[in-house]
């Protein structure tokens, strides 16, 4: 497999060129089970070890490529260095503690699955589509499980209204019906992410667009609601020649990104703040606010602002809880 098979390119190559003369090689992390990782190079697959230098806060996540050095005679590897990420997709770490888990690097295009039936939130998708936007990659819904849908239009038309100017695409990946509206974002050397909450059945998309069984996958429960399977995430070239990544259902997305974010994500809401009077409107009790207006008016739904202002506020303390912790860091 040659390097541009696994999306290798021009800025990836400036970024080697420091390592180029000490006999390392490039690699891309297709998996990482904790420290070591699975390595896809020019060579095969290898297996890699981070280098005693690396922090904590160095390891490399899947779909980095990283500076390695072969060990002779072993398929394994020594992890001397990571290379800039061109995308990063963060959230914050779950529970307490205020760190940055980045799920996936160097994406493309990212697939925020949800599912008919069990899944299918608009609150829910606002929070991933924040996420993707703060990513540096390209967001495209996916609902999945098309075949489950008890009302079809009444359930898109509430995903439609925050999916604003994001390719929306309905399919099941068990049956395989409308799985070919993928085939423009699955390129040769192309990096798609497939993230969702737990069972909205990215493993049975990952075996339908890869054609085997990659990842195992379970029935699906009586309620409805798929069952969770992913434990890693793992990177899988395609018989297309795109590279996808799959990673753990998600219970929980807590965000890990700057409020700027959110004039993509709230793009209407971003316009309307630029009409109002004042330009730090809070859009609570000033005159003149036009976000205000257009939520009296009805042309901007309630729920959709109370949805922006939730992930304002958590946006907004996790950037305390950060100072707080730099603060902590520099004593």
């Amino acid at each position: 497999m040659k390097l541009q098979d696994l999306g290798w390119d021009a800025f990836f190559a400036d970024a080697f060129q420091p390592y180029e003369q000490d006999n390392l090689i490039p690699a891309r992390v297709a998996a990482r089970h904790h420290g070591p990782c699975e390595l896809l190079t020019e060579l095969g697959r290898l297996g890699g070890v981070p280098a005693g230098k690396l922090g904590e806060d160095e390891l490399p996540a899947v779909g980095d490529w990283v500076a390695v050095r072969p060990l002779e005679g072993e398929k394994k590897a020594v992890i001397e260095a990571v290379l800039p990420r061109r995308t990063s997709f963060s959230r914050k770490e779950a529970w307490n503690r205020t760190v940055e888990q980045v799920v996936a690097a160097n994406v493309d295009t990212v697939f925020l699955v949800t599912a008919f039936a069990s899944d299918l939130s608009a609150r829910r998708v606002e929070r991933y589509l924040a996420a993707a936007w703060d990513s540096g990659a390209n967001p495209v819904i996916v609902a999945n499980k098309v075949d489950l849908a008890e009302d079809l239009l009444a359930e898109l038309a509430e995903v439609e209204a925050v999916a604003i100017g994001v390719p929306l695409i309905t399919l099941s990946a068990e049956t395989g019906e409308g799985v070919d509206q993928l085939d423009p974002h699955l390129v040769p050397g192309r990096t798609v992410a497939l993230l969702g909450s737990s069972g909205v059945g990215k493993s049975t998309l990952v075996n339908r667009l890869a054609g085997r069984e990659v990842l195992h996958t379970a029935e699906i429960r009586s309620d409805g609601r798929g069952r969770h399977t992913t434990t890693h995430r793992e990177l899988v070239p395609l018989p297309s020649g795109a590279l996808l990544i799959d990673t753990p259902g998600m219970r929980e997305l807590q965000l890990w990104a700057g409020e700027e974010v959110l004039d993509s994500t709230f793009t209407e809401i971003a316009e309307l703040a630029g009409e109002c009077r004042f330009s730090d409107c809070s859009h609570e009790h000033e005159p003149g606010c036009a976000v205000k207006g257009a939520i009296a008016e009805g042309t901007l739904p309630a729920e959709r602002f109370a949805s922006y202002r939730k992930l304002l506020r958590e946006i907004r303390a996790l950037e305390i809880r950060k100072d707080a912790r730099l603060r902590s860091e520099q004593r």
